[in-house]
């Protein structure tokens, strides 16, 4: 293993651990504050977060900065990657509004396996584009229904209202993920990711003023949670994956990064004295064997951009 190799997997693996943590600070200011209020605060500190990462990581080579470069070219250029951003803030909105709404209603170790659900159910909505999942990933989505299962269903074949909310957050953000795969190829995808958190702070503090009564000291007093989702989940995270999985292939990229899970799972028995029952554990490492198993068909994969 070379050391480009070494210290991508370093930075995806920290990428994860971030993630993982994050839905501890979301179940601990979700308690504090409403669910709209912490995602407009959150999203906003997150794009003004990579305002200086897109300074930092400016590339000289891009349209950009071409001296040759057509006005034409130019707008083109732009149009696609504020039409990108817009795009997937409207999406990130309802996916992490339907989280961290759900996360109101279950614990975060649940959260965390249900939410890693997108890299099985990204490939699964790539049939209606006719890519047709191979038997390794039908066998992965049958573990992950017995995993969802064990999880979340209780007596009388019900399922609580928090968990529903999470699933559907996890196809939401399989949407933005293939959003996010469409335009990357085109634009910057630091700057759009800018982009979209502004955006998804944008729509959020609408509806924070439409359907909570935020309080500034109440905003203040979740200061922490809020920042660790700001600048470590949305900023910090986010460019650590740009970065790491410039050197790292797309398949171990994508194992690392899923161990975002387990490090939900360890952060809400260790920080939040969360219990799960054997059932709920045996649901657990289901899903999580689903996901492992997912990724190893091939080394070809759809890029993920994973935001919590």
């Amino acid at each position: 293993m070379n050391k480009n190799s070494l210290r991508g997997e370093s930075m995806l693996l920290v990428a994860a651990f971030i993630w993982g943590i994050a839905f501890i600070a979301q179940r601990v200011g979700g308690n504090m504050i409403g669910s709209f209020t912490f995602n407009a605060v959150r999203m906003l500190i997150g794009g003004f977060t990579l305002l200086p990462c897109i300074y930092l990581l400016r590339n000289k080579t891009t349209i950009d900065n071409k001296p040759d470069v057509t006005k034409k070219q130019w707008l083109n250029k732009n149009k696609q990657l504020y039409i990108g951003g817009i795009l997937c803030g409207i999406i990130l909105f309802f996916a992490s509004n339907l989280q961290q709404i759900g996360l109101s209603y279950t614990t975060a170790s649940k959260a965390g396996f249900l939410t890693a659900l997108y890299i099985i159910i990204v490939p699964i909505i790539g049939i209606f584009f006719k890519k047709y999942p191979s038997i390794t990933l039908w066998i992965s989505i049958f573990f992950a229904l017995c995993g969802i299962y064990l999880l979340c269903i209780t007596d009388g074949f019900n399922i609580s209202t928090g968990d529903t909310l999470v699933i559907l957050s996890a196809f939401a953000f399989s949407i933005h993920i293939l959003a996010i795969d469409y335009f990357s190829s085109y634009v910057d995808g630091v700057k759009m990711s800018c982009i979209q958190f502004f955006v998804c702070g944008f729509f959020s503090s609408i509806a924070m003023f439409l359907f909570e009564t935020p309080v500034l000291s109440s905003i203040l007093q979740a200061w922490m949670p809020l920042l660790y989702t700001g600048v470590l989940s949305c900023g910090i995270a986010y460019t650590f994956q740009i970065l790491g999985q410039k050197n790292v292939i797309p398949s171990i990229a994508s194992l690392i990064m899923s161990l975002e899970a387990v490090f939900c799972a360890l952060g809400g028995w260790i920080l939040l004295g969360e219990t799960l029952s054997f059932k709920e554990l045996v649901g657990c490492l289901l899903v999580f064997s689903a996901i492992i198993l997912a990724q190893i068909p091939s080394s070809a994969r759809v890029k993920t951009d994973t935001i919590v």
